[in-house]
């Protein structure tokens, strides 16, 4: 059985039977019958309540007159994350906000949950950036169809050639659509390696140098893990809007 941190523990010993009735019922074998919830999914669960608590918060003390530092920071978040998607996807793209704001939160806390003693970084673990790659993967791909309807389809047999000879058209079209099928899904890799790759090493690099040299010079790693975190966290909802721009451009 692999180790656990204490909070795997508790879910585990409060939900283990649970979990694994769940996971048989929809027929995925559990490694351990006895401790179904890992530590990354342990870990999503402090980050889900952290979230959902930190919005009730702003959502309780929204004012108009006299907003608190709080409502500050989230409508700075917000508005930061809107005049991007409008700059990268254009008119309209404020429907995209909620999403990419909960994204980019999500990725965050996630990234900086590690630095808490007796916690470490979900998305450290490959199956939470895949998970997060994945439900971005989803979100555009709906968009797209929403947006262009059938349409969209024709996205993956590559720009339209005027004055293509449509035999040759057909031809380019099937060569296309494996080539964009690949780029699509090419798109989920990216998206997770980059974020756990980053998040992974950092996670090592403070480790390695907390067991050799412990006073001092760990706070100069412990900076540059909180930088890379912040801006992992920007990349990723980056390259969701870049994403959602091509699924919803005008040209489907």
């Amino acid at each position: 059985m692999p180790e656990q941190l204490w909070i795997t523990k508790i879910l585990n010993h409060a939900f283990a039977g649970p979990v694994d009735a769940l996971l048989r019922a929809l027929h995925i074998e559990p490694q351990y019958s006895q401790a179904p919830i890992t530590n990354a999914v342990a870990m999503e669960v402090i980050v889900f309540g952290f979230l959902l608590v930190l919005f009730i918060l702003v959502r309780s003390r929204l004012s108009v007159e006299n907003p608190g530092s709080l409502q500050h920071i989230f409508e700075g978040f917000n508005g930061f994350v809107e005049g991007q998607s409008h700059d990268v996807v254009g008119d309209h793209s404020e429907r995209f906000t909620p999403f990419l704001v909960t994204l980019g939160l999500f990725v965050l806390v996630s990234n900086l949950l590690g630095l808490i003693p007796g916690l470490e970084s979900p998305t450290g673990s490959p199956v939470v950036p895949l998970g997060c790659a994945l439900c971005t993967f989803v979100y555009y791909q709906a968009h797209g169809f929403r947006h262009a309807g059938p349409k969209y389809i024709a996205h993956f047999f590559g720009p339209p050639l005027e004055g293509m000879n449509p035999l040759m058209r057909f031809a380019m079209a099937l060569l296309m659509f494996p080539i964009e099928i690949i780029s699509h899904l090419a798109r989920v890799l990216s998206l997770t390696v980059r974020l756990y790759g980053n998040m992974f090493a950092g996670d090592m690099v403070i480790l390695v140098f907390l067991s050799l040299i412990p006073i001092a010079v760990p706070v100069i790693f412990v900076g540059l893990h909180i930088g890379v975190a912040f801006i992992q966290a920007y990349v990723f909802v980056l390259l969701a809007t870049v994403y959602l721009a091509g699924a919803v451009a005008e040209g489907h």
